[in-house]
């Protein structure tokens, strides 16, 4: 009997561990895909040329107001920070409630 308690506990105990922080991981991933980003605008600017980053001005088209420019490279971190924290936070909160029918089809 003591050692089923044990089982039980130690499932709920790992169950709780395992969750994930949806506001963290729409955090993180934002701060990288706006950070990539940022960086990837800066990068081209900076080189410069007569054509300025033709491929990645195409994002100009999702995202208003974003161009390969200095402060378009301002405008596409926060978009790509709010691209990054909305997926972030959907994919936790996806793994989280799978884990909660996976959590409740074994109570049963």
């Amino acid at each position: 009997m003591t050692e089923e308690k044990n089982a039980q506990l130690e499932s709920i105990v790992m169950a709780r561990l395992i969750r994930l922080n949806g506001v963290v991981s729409g955090l993180v991933l934002g701060i990288l895909l706006g950070s990539i980003l940022f960086l990837a605008t800066m990068f081209l600017v900076l080189k410069g040329g007569d054509v300025v980053g033709p491929h990645l001005s195409l994002l100009g088209q999702f995202f208003w107001g974003y161009s390969v420019t200095f402060w378009g490279s301002f405008i596409g971190f926060l978009y790509g920070f709010l691209t990054g924290f909305i997926l972030g936070y959907l994919v936790a909160a996806l793994y989280n409630f799978f884990l909660n029918l996976r959590d409740t089809a074994q109570q049963q």
